[in-house]
């Protein structure tokens, strides 16, 4: 296997100083460290998956309950949930404050799930079994094991070292137990993890800006799209009573109607046939974004292999619903890029009388989604849509040549709005690479932070720069 050192940016090495002295660390991928660090296996720094604590604990005694929804990929723990011991000293992960835990299945490890425990009731915690346990000793500082199991060579090796099945993949206990690690002096740890603290709590900060900023511009889409196919373009227009006490007035020349008797629906193929790397593509509920088909995770399937009478193949213009789970309801126009690929386990909307993108942005509205939709999604069991619900759902026809320039607006204005979001976006990516670069550099030694005090730019630094304004002007910038 090649493994390459830590990316180190010139922004890094320009803002930090490196080590006055270095000496070879006779790990190919680590490089040469600080003259004074040492380097060794990480067993002799931290017990790993220590065994046997919770024996003697009283069974009524409660303590923190995380299955692995609760540990955040950005090192955070959400603490609501609790247990007695009773309740979970059989088939649960036992672990206790300044523990550090690490989840080691696939996907999560390679989504950096994991966290330095703290605040844990009664400082215990139990959690899946799909967790490593890194218990720091008594030389070595437990949250500098915490930055080292987020720095950029144990991610990556961690995830090359992974075995079994595709998607049940798991990071092997001998992988962290061998894992060479430079280590510093104990002060020199505390250093390190404060210096951290406090320059990733900036970036984060800056993160959540932009995040914000994407569901403020997410909200504006929303809002564009229910404004134009209830209200029309023209503010001017005289308005009438709907009678529907959701809808409020709608034009004067609209009328309302059912999606059953402007368009056919049918289900698409069900049960699929046997995936192949390539073959016509099989668009699924996750290849449904928001009103398009994405490639991302798109499975292929031989055309041979659809059963005598499924009319799952997809026509230009044609409208894929999503029937069931999380993102029940979305929907996406078919363009001429998918058209002929085959429709999986959702519905198929072809509109028969009107303009097929101006029905497809209507089904996106929050009108539909939240206020006719919203109740098959908060059903108790799973989420479901059925071909008559679908039918039955109330829509609002304009006459054709007013769809055709709703729906014409709606792309060129959405389109302008989700190039932004796609390029904050992009500077999300940015700044967590850019603090998985920090976080590597200094656990490795590569720069010296043990008396920085200093601030950093990182939006400049990453060329991802955010002010507040940016959240201030949103309808500025989209128009």
């Amino acid at each position: 296997m090649t493994l390459t050192k830590p990316d180190i940016t010139p922004s890094l090495t320009g803002k930090w100083k490196s080590y006055p002295a270095y000496k070879d660390s006779g790990v190919e991928w680590l490089g040469k460290i600080p003259e004074h660090w040492e380097v060794r296996r990480l067993q002799f720094d931290c017990k790993i998956n220590p065994k046997g604590d919770s024996l003697n604990l009283p069974g009524e005694m409660e303590v923190s309950f995380l299955p692995m929804e609760c540990i955040g990929e950005d090192g955070r723990l959400s603490l609501e949930k609790t247990r007695t011991i009773e309740q979970v000293r059989q088939g649960y992960t036992y672990f206790q404050d300044e523990d550090v835990i690490l989840a080691k299945i696939t996907p999560c490890f390679e989504n950096g799930k994991g966290a330095l425990c703290q605040g844990l009731l009664n400082g215990i915690g139990f959690g899946t079994t799909e967790l490593h346990i890194l218990r720091a000793n008594e030389e070595t500082y437990p949250k500098f094991i915490y930055y080292l199991t987020k720095s950029d060579p144990f991610q990556k090796i961690g995830a090359a070292m992974m075995y079994g099945a595709a998607g049940q993949k798991r990071l092997p206990e001998e992988f962290i137990r061998d894992f060479p690690v430079s280590t510093p002096p104990l002060p020199e740890q505390h250093a390190i993890a404060a210096f951290l603290d406090r320059e990733t709590a900036k970036i984060n900060a800056l993160i959540a800006k932009k995040e914000r900023l994407v569901e403020l511009l997410q909200e504006k889409r929303a809002a564009l799209i229910s404004q134009a196919v209830t209200k029309g373009l023209d503010p001017t227009v005289p308005m009438k009573d709907s009678d529907i006490e959701w809808l409020g007035e709608i034009p004067a020349h609209w009328e309302a109607s059912l999606v059953k008797r402007v368009a056919r629906i049918r289900y698409g193929l069900g049960q699929p046939p046997a995936e192949l790397d390539e073959g016509k593509p099989l668009i699924r509920a996750t290849n449904v974004k928001s009103g398009r088909v994405v490639s991302e995770g798109m499975l292929y399937i031989d055309p041979k292999d659809i059963p005598p009478g499924k009319n799952a193949e997809l026509s230009e213009g044609e409208i894929i619903v999503v029937r069931s789970g999380a993102y029940t309801g979305d929907s996406a126009i078919i363009t001429k890029q998918f058209e002929g690929a085959i429709a999986g386990y959702d519905m198929v909307v072809t509109v028969t009388k009107g303009y097929s993108p101006f029905i497809a942005w209507q089904i996106l509205s929050k009108e539909i989604q939240e206020l006719q939709f919203g109740f098959y999604k908060l059903r108790a069991a799973q989420p479901h849509l059925n071909a008559e619900e679908l039918g039955g759902t109330i829509i609002l026809i304009p006459p054709l040549a007013e769809q055709q320039a709703i729906a014409t607006y709606l792309d060129h204005e959405t389109a302008r709005i989700d190039a932004l979001i796609s390029r904050i976006r992009e500077g999300i990516e940015k700044l967590k690479e850019y603090s998985i670069a920090l976080i590597s550099a200094a656990v490795t030694g590569k720069i010296d932070v043990r008396d920085d005090r200093t601030g950093a730019n990182y939006g400049e630094a990453t060329g991802t720069d955010s002010r507040p304004s940016d959240l201030m002007n949103v309808d500025n910038r989209i128009g």
